[in-house]
C-alpha cells in the first residue's frame, strides 16, 4: 500500500521531496529538471504570485522589483521568525514565508504524483542551535507549526544524519562502524552507526550550528566587505581623532537571512553619514550603492561562487564584485580559503570527535566515513575527517539527496 507520508528535506540552501514506489526511492520533480530546488523565495513588488526555487533566483538575476529571501531555516527558534515586516507591499512574518514555501512544496508534490499527502516526515538537524536547548526545542516547534499551517495534518521529525545513515548504511560493507558527516548550509551533523540486517544501528548523534552559509560569511567578512569599507576609519564629527567603521552592517550584509532587512531608510541614512566622514570615501560609497540598489544577495552569490572556485582543482578563485563596480574583485586562493576557514575546520573535527566519544568508539574503529550535504564537498571537510580517522575509507554519497532518500525509506516503513 502506498504511503501517504511525504518525505521532505527542508534545507537551508536546498530542499527536496521523495516517496518510495515499487521499493525504490522516487525523487519528486518539485523543480523542473532537478532533484532538488533552492530554498529561496521571491515576492514581486506590488503583489503577484510568490516564486520559489530557480524561479526566485531567476527573478533576482533579472533584476525584477521585489523581495528575495534565502536561508530562512536559520531563523527558526529565534524571535526574528515572528516579527512582522513589510515585504512586497504586505506585512508578513518569516514564519508566513516558510509556511508558503512548504505549502507550495506540498502542492507540487501532490500534482506530480496525483496523490494526497496529509502527513510529512521532515528532516531536522541534530541541533538547530548548538548550545541553547530552549532555542533548539523552539525551532522544532516553529517548524512543526509551519508544516501544519502549510496544510499537513501531521508531521514527525527524523535527525538528518540518521536519515542519511538509512540511505547510505550499506555503503562500504557491513563491517566496523560508519560515521555520517552531513555538512549542510546552516548546520553540521554527525551520526556514528553500525550496519545490521534490520538497518543501521545509531550509536550516537551530535550536531553544531555551523555550515556553508557560515563559511560564506567568514569569507565575505575577510575579503569582500573590506572593499566596501570594513576595517576603515571615520573622522569624528566634532573634535579630533578617528573612529573605526562600525561592523554591524557588514555582519548583516554577510549573513544570507539578514540581507533583506538592511534595505531600510534608517540604514541608508546611517551609511550616507559614514560616507561623508570616511577616511576612504570610495570604499564606503560602494557600500551605499549596494544598499541603494539592493545588491546584497548578488554579492553573497559572488562570495559563494568564489568559495567554490577556490575549492576546485585549480586551487585559485576570485570573488567577482562587478555587480558593485566594473572590474572590482578579490583573488581567493585555496590557501586563503584554508586560512579563513581554519576555525570552522577545527570545530568540525571537534564535533566529529565528540560523536565518536559518545558512541564509545575510537578513531581506529571507524571503517568508513560517509560525506553528505552540499558543504561536505569542501576539501577541508574530507581532509579533517581523514586526519581524525586515518584508517577509514572515505565515501562521497549522493551529497544533495542522501537525507531525503533516507527519509523516504523511513516514511515507507512507518506507513
Amino acid at each position: 500500500m502506498p504511503s501517504n507520508i511525504l518525505a521532505i528535506d527542508f534545507g537551508t540552501s536546498n530542499s527536496a521531496a521523495a516517496i518510495v514506489e515499487s521499493g525504490q526511492v522516487r525523487h519528486i520533480p518539485v523543480e523542473a529538471g532537478g532533484q532538488t530546488l533552492p530554498t529561496a523565495v521571491f515576492f514581486p513588488q506590488g503583489g503577484g504570485t510568490m516564486r520559489i526555487g530557480e524561479a526566485a533566483l531567476d527573478a533576482l538575476i533579472a533584476g525584477d522589483e521585489g523581495r528575495f529571501m534565502r536561508a530562512l531555516k536559520s531563523i527558526l527558534g529565534t524571535s526574528l521568525l515572528h516579527e512582522s515586516r513589510l515585504i512586497a507591499g504586505r506585512r508578513r512574518t518569516l514564519s508566513d514565508v516558510i509556511t508558503a514555501f512548504l505549502r507550495e512544496l506540498r502542492l507540487r508534490s501532490e500534482a506530480a504524483t496525483g496523490r494526497s499527502f496529509p502527513r510529512a516526515l521532515s528532516g531536522r538537524p541534530v541541533r538547530f542551535h548548538s548550545a541553547d536547548d530552549e532555542a533548539d526545542a523552539r525551532a522544532e516547534e516553529d517548524l512543526r507549526a509551519c508544516y501544519l499551517a502549510a496544510g499537513f495534518d501531521e508531521v514527525t521529525f527524523l535527525a538528518e544524519p540518521e536519515a542519511a545513515a538509512i540511505a547510505c548504511g550499506g555503503l562500504g560493507g557491513d563491517s566496523g562502524i560508519g560515521l555520517i558527516v552531513d555538512i549542510g548550509g546552516g548546520t553540521s551533523d554527525f551520526s556514528a552507526f553500525r550496519a545490521t540486517p534490520e538497518g543501521p544501528e545509531i550509536l550516537a548523534n551530535h550536531g553544531i550550528r555551523l555550515g556553508g552559509t557560515d563559511f560564506d560569511h567568514a569569507l565575505s567578512m575577510a575579503f569582500a566587505m573590506p572593499e566596501l569599507g570594513l576595517g576603515g576609519e571615520l573622522r569624528r564629527e566634532m573634535g579630533e581623532g578617528r573612529l573605526p567603521v562600525p561592523r554591524a552592517p557588514y555582519i548583516d550584509l554577510s549573513t544570507w537571512a539578514k540581507i533583506p532587512f538592511l534595505y531600510t531608510p534608517e540604514t541608508r541614512r546611517s551609511v550616507e553619514r559614514m560616507v561623508r566622514l570616511a577616511v576612504e570615501p570610495k570604499r564606503m560609497e560602494r557600500l551605499s550603492a549596494v544598499l541603494t540598489l539592493e545588491l546584497g544577495h548578488e554579492l553573497a552569490f559572488a562570495v559563494e561562487a568564489g568559495k567554490i572556485s577556490a575549492n576546485g582543482d585549480a586551487g585559485a578563485g576570485r570573488i567577482a564584485m562587478d555587480v558593485v563596480e566594473p572590474g572590482l574583485g578579490v583573488p581567493l586562493s585555496s590557501a586563503d580559503l584554508d586560512a579563513v576557514l581554519d576555525d570552522a575546520r577545527a570545530q568540525l573535527g571537534e564535533a566529529a570527535g565528540r560523536t565518536l566519544a559518545a558512541a564509545g568508539a575510537a578513531p581506529g574503529d571507524i571503517a568508513r566515513i560517509v560525506l553528505v550535504g552540499g558543504s561536505s564537498l569542501m576539501g577541508f571537510v574530507e581532509s579533517e575527517m581523514r586526519a581524525l580517522c586515518p584508517d577509514a575509507t572515505s565515501i562521497r554519497a549522493n551529497a544533495f539527496t542522501a537525507v531525503v532518500d533516507g527519509l523516504a525509506l523511513a516514511a515507507q516503513r512507518a506507513a
